[in-house]
């Protein structure tokens, strides 16, 4: 392999891999010397590659980690992943920094792909949908800093805010993050409660490590994944609710995402839910602004008459009859949704 440039491409490509390599073994593949391979890895600590060096028996090449990011080599299929991995990034973002930077990235690997594998590329990204879009923006600096504490098993405190606004400060052991329903999640033994707590992570802020190191505790469950949808469903109310509108309008209007929206047919769908609140699940399901049907429980559709009842008594009785009309013009006549 005379070419010097073209050998140094095979070297840096082989020593991406993250294997040790022998001397023998890289001068056999380059079909080199042992000298010139010397200075071939002289060659590429130059430009910034930090290349481990270890002599004698049992010695190696090894490409290490170093103070700053160099060039990457990539082949084919691995150019064409991290294309797709970053288009999926910009779409499915934690927030506008993080899909600027998944963008400006793609924008310079693509400067450089060939032609064919700009295609390829392009086709994944125009036959992919994302069912799951993320909900809540979730800083990629958050995730870095409870991730690194979760695998170091490092303490952590931080100040959570509840759905009805209130805050607090909690001490947990963080365990996992898990992004399920659009939404990041965290796994962790809450050191006050002495039980294990989920959080939602875009709740989170002022993330302060403590330098206290813990020993990890049996999850109840197979996995982080598993216990975090036992935990959303079983303590709370399940609801099953059938929309008298398509899957796709149904889904851009719903406030409470905590459920799994099944399509019936072309104009109806239906919605299993688990809430913690009934009243509240009656004020975001009644501002989507389609007819429904409760199907179950019956303390939801016992709920809904009651409201029904208030909302009527809320009316002016002289406005009532006016009221009605209007709200019926316009397809959001509350008193009907309810079922008067």
């Amino acid at each position: 392999m005379a070419e010097p440039r073209r050998r140094m491409l095979v070297l840096l490509s082989l020593l991406q891999t993250g294997r040790a390599w022998t001397g023998a073994d890289l001068a056999h593949r380059l079909e080199t010397s042992p000298r010139t391979l010397r200075r071939d890895v002289d060659q590429l600590r130059d430009l910034g590659y930090p290349v481990q060096t270890r002599p004698g028996p049992g010695g190696h090449y090894r490409l290490v980690a170093g103070t700053a990011m160099p060039p990457l080599l990539l082949d084919d299929e691995e150019a064409v992943a991290v294309a797709v991995g970053l288009r999926m990034a910009a779409q499915t973002s934690t927030g506008p920094d993080d899909e600027e930077a998944a963008a400006r990235a793609l924008r310079k690997l693509e400067q450089v792909l060939p032609s064919r594998l700009r295609q390829r590329v392009s086709a994944v990204h125009e036959t992919t949908e994302t069912s799951a879009p993320l909900r809540t923006s979730v800083p990629t600096r958050l995730l870095g800093l409870v991730g690194t504490a979760a695998q170091r098993q490092e303490r952590l405190t931080f100040t959570y805010q509840a759905r009805d606004g209130t805050s607090m400060t909690r001490r947990i052991e963080p365990y996992r993050q898990v992004l399920t329903r659009g939404r990041w999640y965290l796994v962790a033994w809450d050191l006050d409660r002495n039980d294990w707590r989920t959080f939602r992570l875009d709740r989170i802020t002022e993330v302060t490590p403590t330098g206290q190191h813990f020993a990890a505790r049996p999850l109840p469950a197979s996995t982080a994944a598993d216990y975090l949808d036992a935990s959303l469903k079983a303590p709370r109310h399940r609801a099953v609710i059938t929309f008298h509108a398509p899957a796709q309008q149904v889904a851009s209007r719903l406030v409470q995402p905590d459920g799994e929206l099944d399509v019936i047919d072309g104009r109806s769908c239906r919605l299993t839910t688990w809430v913690d609140s009934l009243e509240w699940l009656a004020v975001t399901t009644l501002i989507l602004g389609t007819d429904f049907t409760i199907d179950e429980p019956a303390s939801f559709a016992e709920y809904c008459l009651l409201l029904r009842d208030r909302l009527g008594r809320a009316l002016p009785q002289h406005r009532k009859r006016d009221r009605q009309v209007q709200y019926r013009k316009i397809g959001a006549d509350p008193l009907a949704i309810l079922g008067r």
